[in-house]
């Protein structure tokens, strides 16, 4: 034996006591698995895992007695208990911030702490920033409900506390609800508002569906956030599955995406860092104001411009007060529909408001054309060349955000002081598709050698009518064999007569 003073001293201080008083936690990887004890152990000092590479019986000894190795040390019992203590402050205690939810730290919560300092710093630091405009209106939302003020950081990791966020999955706003939940819990949503989109209105509905989920799940908010990501059947179907409702335990499966799996920890590690974010190297973060305002009851559609000018603020202002009207005017049948305001000028408003006339509260500014997308567009793209947003579009069709469009008749909004700017074969082309309904087309098989003006001529129909007619672009060829609209008809006084944009 080479060491027979360390054999004496692990007999005096076996190490089956160390692992009595700090049992070893389970340990996973990045990818959920487990981390057999014999790849690391684990000594718990408060709540903060330190980590110890596999040694020798010896070795590891020495290592949590804080020695230096060396062939021959002499240690008696009093050294023993002075270098236990020692151990004790050497290893560095995280003491987690006061919270009503409840707070632990694993390698997953860890990941995400590094992860929010490091590359998705900026990002994080753009939420705390903006954290301060609505962090206190929501609490005041999840205390009247009764329940954790802390509950606000799952609009932080859902949206970044924006108004106007959207995912792929067409969730909206600040705490990403879809359509069907939104609706659920009462939020309008139509082309003229969506109520997802206002901080008060959707807050309450989170808090509400909150409220339901951590009953479902038994009064444990890691399975409720959960839940409030994949949606509770989701996580019902994973509890049968895994036999357990653990979240850290059902995590460990293949069943739940990554986004689930990575939701409560991502949560867990946006909650301590902002209720401390010096301490985590945010101390230089310029927050904004509070949101603060009045609100007034608007009793017809208005324009926002009408209110802005009567309540000498900026329109951009209104805009901001109020992200969930999604045009340039309160909704047309929303009686008393409550206008959030600057703080302060409600009264100049009120008084104002009362001497315009009804009848000159609202002006028209959009009117809606009809228009064949073409195999290139996209609602994106649509949504970017008419000022809109693809949503709106979505919704002004009654199509799925990500339908693809090529081929489809849309409507389209379209301010009047634009139109005088589309080309007239635009014009036409919107003219004719708003005419679709009650209209017959004569089809034409393409011939070899035919190009859009030989079948112009042929046909006595203009080179424009007949691209939008058919969806094509340019002088060039047409493809033989293809079958194409030269003429369409409608029906007048019982008899089929050519429709007047044929020539």
């Amino acid at each position: 034996m080479k060491h027979p003073l360390l054999l004496a001293l692990v007999c005096l201080f076996p190490l089956s006591a160390l692992a009595a008083e700090s049992p070893l936690p389970t340990l996973y990887d990045l990818n959920g698995s487990t981390i057999s004890p014999a790849a690391t152990t684990s000594v718990t000092l408060g709540r903060s895992p330190q980590k110890l590479a596999q040694l020798s019986a010896e070795g590891r000894l020495g290592q949590e007695l804080g020695l230096e190795p060396s062939e021959l040390f002499a240690v008696d019992e009093v050294t023993l208990q002075h270098d236990a203590q020692e151990l004790e402050l050497q290893l560095p205690d995280e003491e987690l911030p006061v919270s009503d939810i409840p707070l632990t730290l694993n390698n997953k919560v860890e990941y995400m702490l590094n992860l929010f300092q490091t590359s998705g710093r900026r990002s994080f630091a753009i939420w705390l920033s903006r954290s301060e405009r609505y962090i206190p209106m929501m609490k005041q939302v999840l205390k009247k409900e009764g329940l954790p003020e802390d509950l606000v950081y799952v609009a932080m990791i859902e949206s970044g506390f924006s108004p106007h966020a959207y995912s792929v999955a067409s969730a909206v706003g600040p705490w990403q609800f879809i359509s069907g939940t939104g609706k659920r819990y009462s939020l309008r949503i139509d082309p003229w508002i969506d109520e997802r989109r206002d901080p008060l209105k959707s807050s309450v509905a989170a808090a509400l569906y909150l409220k339901e989920l951590y009953t479902l799940f038994n009064n444990d908010w890691y399975l409720a956030t959960a839940g409030y990501n994949a949606g509770e059947n989701k996580i019902l179907r994973a509890i049968n599955m895994y036999n357990t409702r653990d979240f850290w335990q059902i995590s460990q499966g293949q069943y739940l995406k990554r986004e689930t799996k990575d939701y409560v920890p991502k949560l867990l590690a946006a909650a301590i860092i902002a209720k401390e974010p010096a301490k985590y190297g945010f101390a230089d973060v310029a927050y904004l104001p509070p949101i603060e305002f009045d609100t007034v009851a608007i009793p017809t559609r208005t324009d926002l411009d009408l209110v802005a000018r009567l309540s000498d603020v900026p329109l951009q202002t209104l805009h901001d007060l109020n992200p969930e009207l999604r045009r340039w005017c309160t909704p047309p049948d929303y009686p008393d529909y409550q206008l959030k305001i600057p703080k302060g000028k409600k009264e100049l408003f009120e008084a104002e408001f009362a001497r315009i006339p009804e009848d000159q509260r609202y002006v028209e500014k959009v009117a809606h054309i009809r228009y064949r997308a073409t195999r290139r567009d996209t609602l994106a793209s649509l949504a970017r060349r008419y000022s809109t947003t693809p949503e709106a579009l979505a919704e002004l069709n009654r199509i799925p955000v990500n339908r693809k469009i090529s081929g489809k008749l849309l409507t389209l909004p379209m301010a009047p002081a634009n139109l005088d700017r589309i080309t007239p074969a635009k014009r036409n082309a919107a003219a004719l598709a708003s005419a679709e309904k009650g209209v017959f087309k004569k089809y034409y098989t393409v011939q070899k050698g035919d190009t859009l003006a030989s079948v112009s001529k042929k046909f006595n129909v203009s080179t424009s009518i007949l691209q939008a007619w058919n969806n094509v672009k340019g002088r060039f060829a047409l493809k033989p064999g293809k079958r194409i609209v030269v003429a369409k008809f409608v029906e007048k006084k019982g008899a089929m007569v050519a429709d007047g944009e044929n020539s």
